[in-house]
């Protein structure tokens, strides 16, 4: 049972509209930066024309990589210091791609795609950017090789540059998962709320679960699944998180049995494949219908997860589109409360 705390804090919250998540001028103008780390150099400066950005990065037999990024993020600061502050993955990236960055809650102009002029925060709104950074590595026809929304570890980050520098008829789940990750676990990790299988997942407008259904998709030999397990989930505050759904595990690679939530038996395997699980660990959030609502898919710490469990919980989702918005209030309304919010815990 959701403790009374924390049920006042979720019904508040179901209760805010959007104009309650508002975006202040800190975040719509780029806001203070707590872990700042400059762009490199040899990222492209760029008119924001994308097809003339596709056009020149095939003469120089490239690709196009659009990096989405917002100041005061420090998965972003994380992105640019660790992993293109390696020379061996800065080069990788510039032999194979020219690289534009693209502001979250900018107002310069884009020309898209499809020729639209737009602004920066509209066309990240139209590609529903919800984490940052989020990666979108387009072919040389301006089609989506590969896009990854959050940061990577550079190790799966390297994997995902080799992916989407050439055409592969491999998924990037299955070509991830052959990478060796060294010193990780070989089973899956264990919480005291997970449910136990059968895992019958069914539900409708006709007949609603209780409570929404959050999916954790994991694999073993998952160094990041482990971290998850030893770092955030030992936080004393996350089985309150959690009570507010239906949680189950996955082996995101294993032949269990499921009935998903639209009432298909299938195997966690296959689901996760008609899914497009490309990340372990991930979070696939369902409501109480059965519609998939919200999803997780890159390393998050503590502040975060938390964050994406109070989003679906609270109903937030439904008034809030953009996860970065509820973020911003959430940390807001933690720090007016009195509380100290670290959003690299």
């Amino acid at each position: 049972m959701i403790k009374p705390l924390q049920l006042l804090m979720l019904v508040g919250l179901v209760g805010m509209t959007a104009a309650a998540f508002g975006v202040d001028e800190k975040l719509e103008e780029g806001g203070v930066n707590p872990g700042y780390h400059p762009q490199p150099d040899w990222f492209k400066q760029s008119f924001l024309d994308l097809n003339e950005d596709v056009e020149d990065a095939v003469e120089e037999g490239k690709r196009l990589l659009l990096y989405f990024y917002q100041d005061g993020c420090p998965y972003c600061a994380k992105l640019l210091q660790d992993n293109f502050g390696q020379r061996v993955i800065a080069q990788k990236t510039q032999d194979s791609y020219e690289v534009v960055a693209i502001n979250l809650w900018g107002d310069r102009e884009v020309t898209n795609l499809e020729g639209e002029v737009v602004t920066e925060k509209q066309f990240a709104a139209d590609l529903k950017v919800m984490f940052t950074p989020t990666l979108l590595f387009l072919d040389e026809q301006g089609g989506t090789a590969l896009r990854v929304n959050g940061y990577y570890h550079p190790a799966k980050f390297i994997s995902a540059l080799e992916y989407a520098s050439t055409d592969r008829e491999a998924d990037f789940s299955v070509f991830l998962a052959k990478q060796q990750q060294q010193g990780a676990s070989e089973t899956l990790n264990e919480a005291p709320f997970f449910q136990e299988p059968p895992f019958a997942l069914a539900r409708s407008e006709s007949l609603p679960a209780e409570r929404p259904l959050v999916v954790l998709f994991e694999q073993p030999r998952c160094a990041a699944c482990d971290e998850f397990h030893q770092d955030v989930l030992t936080r004393e505050e996350m089985p309150g998180f959690f009570r507010a759904f239906d949680v189950v595990q996955l082996d995101r690679w294993a032949d269990t049995p499921v009935l998903t939530p639209d009432g298909e038996r299938t195997t966690a395997r296959q689901w996760a494949d008609s899914m497009e699980v490309k990340y372990t660990p991930g979070m696939l959030f369902f409501d109480e219908t059965g519609r998939e609502v919200f999803r997780t898919e890159a390393y998050l710490k503590s502040f975060h997860v938390q964050s994406a469990l109070e989003y679906v919980a609270s109903g937030a989702y439904r008034d809030v589109p953009e996860f970065q918005r509820f973020v911003q209030a959430r940390a807001e309304r933690l720090e007016a409360e009195g509380g100290h919010v670290d959003i690299w815990d």
